[in-house]
């Protein structure tokens, strides 16, 4: 992951770089992802790995849609 000031500043680094974009998004929707996939404490003996359904349903949720995030 790469962090950037604006969408223009990604443009100009994968021109630059000759890479096409990735997915773009908020820093606010990096930190909803971030808790929501590791919040549960996966120390806990009830704690079980997400299927395919329920990581897509968490995506989403967070509005991170298309082919960049699909699962399958």
């Amino acid at each position: 992951m790469l962090l950037f000031r604006s969408e223009e500043h990604v443009n100009r680094w994968c021109s630059m770089w000759n890479m096409p974009p990735g997915a773009v998004f908020h820093l606010g929707t990096a930190w909803g992802l971030a808790r929501a996939w590791y919040g549960p404490d996966r120390r806990l003996p009830e704690w079980r790995r997400r299927t395919v359904e329920e990581a897509e349903a968490v995506l989403g949720e967070l509005g991170l849609t298309g082919p960049f995030w699909a699962l399958r």
